[in-house]
């Protein structure tokens, strides 16, 4: 398999210090004095470990690979996408997501303790829109193009969690403490122009003689014909978010742009990594999912790798379609696959339930979603890129076959996991394509499988957009209505202090009636 992997071992020496693996500037009034090329990596660093790990428990600095941080938006959408639950007599099972798992979502937006995904998202927001304005001046044409792109990513994210954010007045730092929200789906198409502008500048750096990326690019090491398969995806990624809302002519509009850029999608080994460097036996300079979820430098078995287990649900789904993922990403108890209830309080031990399989686990071997403690992580697969295409393919959007993307995209998360089989799992006629009714729910269905502890928040948002799969409540729900689910966070209690008039404005949150734009 073809991987877009950068190893940045030597950059990573020369600008880390003993005690975290970057130092970012987060401040837009005092813009860092560094050249691009060092602010990059340190950028695309916060925005993997944002995804994975989390960044900070409060409204202060970004905090180095803490593993103390107690979220990130792969465990938020793992738990509410109805992947992981915990072992009731595992070491962290009082504290573990218990946000998720009450759907105490008023209990995420507090500034101690809460999920400051708002502040750390807007604090990278800056390192970008920074790597941009010194780019700029220097017209270095390809770091413009990256940092736009960059950008989108964030603030979509942001609409995806919040719906109407600041986005013009944004970035502004003390120069404007109070910036007017904006509708999150103008948000969406101004993000949607920020790719195609970002794209269009790193095509025209050889004109003007810009410098390129290297090795301090940790995702496709200034390759530009990636980075506009990156950009293209990111564009379809958006536009299947509105399937559900009467666009078609705008969407026809956004796709006829992709097709004439001409650089299409990423396919088939097209895996979009960011690796920094990790080091093996190093603590936090590992692979951070790895030493969070995992195994320490000292390679003991953390306590969250103790409490984590898959949710019963997802574990019987693996069975009924015959899946070899499953052993491949979890251990089997007695012969037995063995997932835990979401919310459950008893029974459910460690000792009686499947824990993930990583290579000491699995013959020294690597194991599905645990590899190596310097794996690259994982920012978004091929298999993710396939999914999209063969959704987009079978809604009439883009001429191509959704049977063949839908085949390639299952194909090439087996690959990824390490499973064989591939051909026969296909043939099955709860698998194939042909046999499927409801070829939309077939599609998403395998996509939810193949993106499980990967990109739980992508699962989450497919979840919102069409409710597949038939996720069960937490049993810990405060109401026993089955259609009572967190949509979307509510805004943080920060920002409502320090921009209260633009904020109220939005008028009252629910978090469980109040939907993102595209959730309808």
């Amino acid at each position: 398999m073809k991987k877009i992997i950068v190893l940045f071992t030597i950059v990573l020496l020369t600008i880390t210090s003993c005690s975290d693996f970057f130092d970012i500037n987060d401040n837009p009034n005092k813009p860092a004095n560094v050249p691009v090329d060092q602010l990059l990596p340190n950028a695309m660093v916060k925005s993997m470990n944002i995804e994975i790990l989390g960044l900070s428990n409060g409204p202060g600095v970004l905090t180095s690979n803490s593993l103390s941080v107690n979220n990130s938006l792969n465990q938020l959408g793992c738990v509410w996408a109805g992947y992981w639950s915990k072992a009731t007599n595992g070491p962290n099972a009082s504290s573990f997501f218990r946000l998720e798992e009450t759907y105490a979502v008023n209990s995420m937006s507090i500034d101690w303790g809460g999920y400051p995904f708002w502040e750390d998202t807007y604090k990278i927001l800056t390192n970008y829109k920074n790597i941009e304005n010194i780019a700029a001046k220097d017209n270095d044409l390809v770091y413009v193009g990256i940092s736009k792109i960059m950008q989108a990513w964030h603030f979509m994210r942001l609409v995806d969690l919040y719906n109407n954010v600041p986005f013009d007045d944004a970035l502004q730092g003390t120069l404007n403490a109070a910036p007017k929200f904006e509708s999150a789906e103008d948000i969406y198409a101004k993000s949607i122009n920020l790719i195609t502008a970002g794209i269009n500048d790193m095509k025209m750096a050889d004109q003007v003689g810009s410098k390129k990326p290297a090795n301090d690019d940790i995702m496709f090491k200034g390759n530009i014909k990636l980075w506009a398969k990156f950009g293209n995806t990111l564009k379809l990624k958006a536009l299947i978010r509105q399937s559900q809302l009467e666009k078609n002519a705008y969407i026809s509009q956004e796709l006829t742009k992709i097709q004439e850029e001409g650089s299409g999608f990423l396919g088939i080994g097209e895996n979009v990594f960011v690796d920094p460097g990790y080091i093996s036996g190093t603590t936090y300079k590992l692979n951070p999912m790895w030493e969070k979820y995992y195994r320490t430098a000292q390679n003991s078995l953390t306590a969250t790798y103790n409490t984590l287990r898959p949710t019963q649900f997802l574990v019987d789904k693996y069975k009924s379609l015959n899946d070899p993922r499953l052993s491949l990403i979890y251990l089997a108890v007695d012969d037995e696959y063995i997932g835990v209830p979401l919310g459950a309080t008893a029974e459910y031990t460690m000792a009686k339930t499947s824990a993930f399989r990583g290579p000491q686990e699995n013959g020294g071997k690597p194991a599905g979603i645990y590899k190596s403690s310097t794996q690259p992580s994982m920012f978004l697969s091929s298999f993710e890129s396939l999914f999209i295409q063969a959704e987009a393919a079978q809604r009439g959007w883009i001429n191509k076959s959704s049977k063949e993307l839908y085949e390639q995209a299952v194909g090439e998360s087996f690959l990824y996991i390490g499973a064989s089989g591939v051909e026969d799992y296909l043939a099955q006629s709860s698998v194939a394509l042909d046999n499927a009714s409801n070829k939309i729910e077939r599609i998403i269905e395998q996509k939810w499988l193949s993106l499980n502890s990967l990109s739980g928040f992508e699962a989450w948002c497919d979840y919102r957009r069409l409710g597949i799969p038939k996720i069960p409540q937490s049993l810990q729900s405060p109401n026993e209505d089955q259609g009572y689910r967190p949509r979307r966070l509510t805004y943080r209690i920060s920002e409502l202090s320090r921009n209260r008039v633009n904020v109220e404005a939005q008028g009252e949150i629910n978090a469980f009636e109040s939907r993102v734009f595209w959730n309808k």
